[in-house]
């Protein structure tokens, strides 16, 4: 098998953003080594905002509170370090797990950003938590809508909106200061994921051109040729739940923010099933609303779903919570998805779902005169989706880039 690509370069000794790197990992491991131990309380009013931080001076020789090391001295800001500590807990994220993956002794990696902020990404070794740099006006974003975000996290266990899990400042003796968020890594998985979209349901600017793509490109909405077809009570329960994230976000006034989705193909290089194979002998045009109630015709056949066990090393990621989807094809019983040799995953909204996906060729759009068609392949897909980059608020000169794009 041809070796996964990992996406990012490692951060090595004589890497421009090496000192960096280290001065976010102490800063890390002392901030979650202090909160840790306190006692666990509601979440008041005074532990969100500016003022619910901790600060902390890291001089490279040392102090009676911080270890001597390698980086320049500086100063270290952590932001509403309760509340964090408690969204940590809230998606059954150890503490010495949560160090280990971002504070041990493997390196992070350094992403090249796939948006026009430039921003400054890092990737964890294990792929489990991703490190962005913010803007300013991101983290008076993120510091203003916490106190609603909490609520609504604490409320939807099974929420598509990008997990945080801390928000902290480093501040170089001689240096500008950079402002970090962690967030879960919407890709957090044994699966390979094959191909991977940042969708805004948009067409203005929204293709990959001029780049040679592969499985660490971030593709865009017109280059997205495949139509998904997902058990019928998983379809309505994730458009469901994305109708409730996106009025969240609409409420706190947050603008172009994304669904990103993540596709593992199941077969060796894309193989697929013919549509041929797929449809049944009788009726070779099935009208697509029929297909659809035919369980065994739209269920993909190379995936194996089994009644859900909790104790029977299921693989889950380091920030899901929420209970397993049910099944038609188990029973309508909480279900795992089993792949031989690699893993048993647990199905759960947004996470390791399987689904059908129909390939249509570039110069055919969807409507009423292709609906019940088969496409030229189909595939056993597993689908992982998350919405993201959703501290950007609307503000008077988004509507005037708004307007433009509107002519």
């Amino acid at each position: 098998a041809k070796e996964m690509k990992r996406p990012g370069e490692a951060i090595i000794k004589g890497h421009r953003s090496y000192d960096l790197m280290l001065s976010l990992q102490l800063g890390i491991r002392y901030t979650v080594g202090k909160v840790t131990p306190e006692p666990k309380n509601d979440i008041k009013p005074c532990d969100f905002g500016r003022r619910a931080s901790i600060w902390m001076r890291f001089p490279r020789k040392g102090s009676q509170l911080t270890p001597p090391h390698q980086s320049f001295d500086f100063k270290w800001k952590d932001y509403c370090p309760m509340v964090f500590r408690n969204l940590r807990e809230m998606f059954k994220i150890d503490a010495a797990d949560y160090m280990i993956s971002i504070c041990g002794n493997d390196a992070l990696r350094e992403l090249s950003s796939p948006g026009k902020s430039g921003s400054i990404f890092f990737l964890s070794h294990d792929d489990c938590f991703m490190i962005k740099a913010l803007r300013t006006s991101e983290v008076q974003v993120l510091l203003r809508m916490l106190p609603n975000y909490y609520e609504h996290v604490s409320k939807y266990e099974n929420t598509l909106v990008t997990k945080f899990f801390g928000l902290h400042q480093v501040k170089p003796a001689s240096g500008s200061k950079v402002q970090f968020v962690v967030m879960g890594n919407v890709f957090c998985t044994a699966l390979r994921i094959h191909r991977r979209f940042d969708l805004k349901g948009s067409s203005q600017g929204r293709s990959t051109e001029n780049v040679e793509i592969d499985e660490t490109t971030t593709l865009k909405d017109l280059d997205l040729d495949f139509v998904f077809h997902l058990e019928p009570t998983w379809r309505q329960t994730l458009l469901k739940q994305v109708e409730l994230d996106c009025g969240f976000l609409r409420s706190q006034k947050i603008m172009d923010y994304s669904l990103l989705l993540g596709i593992h193909f199941r077969a060796p290089q894309y193989a697929i099933l013919s549509a041929e194979q797929l449809l049944p002998e009788s009726d070779e045009t099935l009208p697509y609303n029929e297909a659809l109630d035919i369980e065994d015709w739209t269920y993909p056949r190379g995936l194996v779903l089994a009644v859900h066990e909790p104790n029977d090393g299921t693989s889950l990621g380091p920030h899901v919570r929420g209970t397993p989807l049910r099944a038609a094809a188990a029973g309508h019983e909480e279900v795992d998805l089993l792949l031989p040799g690699i893993a048993r995953l647990q199905v759960q909204l947004g996470v390791s779902m399987p689904a059908r996906a129909d390939h249509i060729p570039r110069e055919i759009t969807i409507d009423s005169n292709h609906r019940g068609k088969m496409f030229d392949n189909v595939y056993d897909v597993v689908l992982y989706f998350g919405i993201i980059d959703i501290l950007q608020k609307y503000t008077i000169s988004k509507r005037i880039e708004h307007a433009y794009k509107s002519l």
